[in-house]
């Protein structure tokens, strides 16, 4: 294997520049799932995608979905010498990537046209392609199809049997995957499913995200008087909903940063200190994660760094704040209304459905008589983490760190990727999350980029996983 794995790898670095065309012929496409003015636009980089695919070999095709809006189409493609059947023995993942871009807004900050993508050099001399969806997720995704690309042009065939799944709505609220992967469970279960979506913690160190934070987001409002009060004519007589709100906000951690909640750490642990220490290397202080949005110094749970505050505790966080006079000047008012968009961040081992009724229980018993109160759920998920009997995360882990000549890392991430859970609840099955992104890439900002170097690896890295799988 090792030998025809080498010669895939000459294949790759010989054909870089045909690579680099058809990833710049993708970007062009406008393929912004939230504006319908480009609902035609996402067809046509779905169907640029299934043609790639079909060119490949691979048996593919545009699947409509209808359980939410916007309802833009998955492409879903197998490999056809494996369609129905894998061969005895032989490995089969399910490769995850979305095909849909963040709008381009403010538009005046972008240096060069979102959708004519360019080469330049960064501030560092670093070559990058700048353009919307460079790194999330159009030069992702191609990362995985140029690998497959340089698989078949040398050996015809692949080490594994893959299956494509490329989704529309990722930048869009991604309503329709969950109910698209548990209608087409008997055709998408595969081994693994792969995922491109995430980023390296620096430029040198390739990772696996092994762990990621689910949410619970709720809206909270509180309604006291009929009408706005005269702060004199009613100053403390009359209940202040927001102030009582700050209270009941204030009341939600302690002074060590810890969340007061009942039960709300039940199921949490912490990583082995082998990967506590890896990550002590990475960040070797708080400003090393802080220090690039100008802060220093961790503000949460005391006893653990801000990586680990990110990456491996649960969080509490105000998310916006209403009530009250709002615009310029002064006016002495008790609003009667007020309220507050809050989140809690989850790690793997809690309850998303039981926190949320501990929080509105708290807030329920810390009101007045008088206090009426109203929640809004904005979604609830639970905390996703690779099981460490995977036989795949070793085979993945020492691919990669044979590519990048350092180890590579089983990192966490602070923020949610809801299909890797929503594979485990559809699908039965692990999902190893490897990208190539960095934090400079400005993914939803103007002047996005993705460095041709993590382009380059990025293919490589895949060629390498492949063939280790198949071992």
């Amino acid at each position: 294997m090792t030998e025809k794995m080498e010669a895939v790898l000459q294949y790759v670095d010989g054909n870089r520049e045909a690579a680099l065309e058809r990833l710049m012929a993708l970007l062009r496409i406008p393929s912004i799932s939230t504006q319908k003015s480009h609902r035609d636009d996402c067809r046509r980089a779905a169907g640029w995608l299934v043609r790639e695919l079909q060119e490949l070999g691979f048996s593919a095709g545009l699947r409509e979905v209808s359980w939410a809006e916007p309802g833009h189409p998955m492409v879903v493609g197998h490999d056809e010498r494996n369609v129905g059947k894998v061969k005895s023995g032989q490995r089969h993942v399910l490769f995850y990537g979305h095909y849909d871009v963040q709008p381009t807004d403010p538009d005046a900050l972008w240096k060069t046209d979102p959708f004519e993508p360019c080469i330049r050099e960064d501030e560092a001399g670093r070559k990058v392609i700048v353009a919307r969806g460079a790194s999330d997720d159009k030069g992702q995704v191609m990362t995985f199809i140029e690998a497959c690309r340089a698989w078949k042009a040398v050996h015809g065939d692949l080490p594994v049997a893959v299956s494509f799944l490329l989704e529309g709505e990722e930048e869009s609220g991604g309503e329709n995957l969950l109910p698209f992967l548990k209608a087409n469970r008997d055709e998408m279960r595969a081994d693994v499913a792969l995922i491109c979506d995430t980023a390296m913690p620096d430029r040198k160190t390739p990772a696996i995200t092994t762990s990621l934070r689910g949410t619970v987001a709720e809206e909270v409002e509180l309604v006291a008087a009929s009408q706005d009060l005269h702060s004199g004519m009613y100053g403390n007589a009359a209940a202040n909903p927001a102030f009582l709100l700050c209270q009941l906000i204030s009341s939600l951690r302690d002074e060590k940063g810890r969340i007061t909640l009942p039960g709300f750490y039940n199921g949490v642990s912490l990583p082995d200190e082998q990967t506590r220490q890896q990550w002590r290397e990475l960040y070797p202080d708080d400003s090393a994660l802080l220090g690039e949005v100008g802060l220093s110094r961790a503000a949460g749970e005391q006893g653990f760094s801000a990586i680990e505050q990110t990456w491996c505790r649960p969080s509490f966080e105000v998310n916006g704040f209403k009530g009250g006079y709002q615009d310029d000047g002064f006016k002495t008012v008790i609003p009667s209304r007020a309220s507050a968009k809050l989140s809690f961040r989850l790690v793997p081992g809690q309850d998303p459905v039981k926190i949320r009724e501990t929080f509105r229980a708290h807030v329920r018993r810390a009101l007045p008589e008088d206090v009426d109160v109203t929640f809004t759920s904005h979604g609830a998920s639970a905390g996703f983490s690779v099981s460490r009997d995977s036989e795949c995360l070793p085979a993945a882990l020492s691919a990669l760190s044979e590519e990048w000549g350092r180890q590579a890392v089983m990192t966490g991430c602070g923020g949610s990727i809801p299909v890797a859970e929503e594979v485990r609840e559809a699908l039965g099955m692990d999902a190893l999350m490897i990208g190539f992104a960095q934090a400079d890439d400005r993914i939803h900002s103007p002047n996005e980029q993705y460095g041709l170097d993590s382009f380059h690896h990025g293919i490589r890295s895949w060629v390498r996983i492949l063939a280790a799988l198949a071992r």
